[in-house]
């Protein structure tokens, strides 16, 4: 399917919206929580092949969770995109990226991926399907 931008710009709908949400238990995720943003936001641009201008990126961080029993430190990452989703290969890319910028580790992060038909995304007052 094809979708028309505002700017009369033709691209398909399989290039769209990928949405990564991270919530975390630690107050302080990195010392820089901007770039950290930014290095997310690349990632999954290059995980998913879709354009970086169309990836929303969500931190929550000092939630109250629990992992195992335990308060220590740990993450719930939910990751939406209108196909392009390998999640054997994307998981193991986005717990080393988040352990390696956070006191977060890998064993203490679940990742959520969810494809999402383009008729249930909306963007610019229409869907993509």
């Amino acid at each position: 399917m094809l979708f028309f931008l505002s700017t009369n710009i033709c691209i398909k709908t399989s290039c769209l919206m990928p949405f990564i949400q991270i919530n975390t238990s630690s107050k302080s995720i990195v010392d820089n929580d901007d770039l950290f943003q930014k290095d997310i936001s690349k990632i999954v641009a290059e995980l998913t092949g879709k354009p970086e201008n169309f990836v929303m990126t969500i931190i929550q961080k000092d939630t109250k969770m629990t992992f195992a029993g335990s308060d220590a430190p740990c993450c719930f990452v939910k990751v939406k995109s209108i196909g392009s989703l390998l999640p054997s290969s994307m998981s193991k890319s986005l717990c080393e990226l988040i352990a390696s910028k956070t006191n977060i580790n890998t064993n203490r992060i679940y990742i959520e991926f969810i494809d999402v038909k383009a008729t249930n995304w909306g963007f610019n007052g229409s869907t993509f399907g």
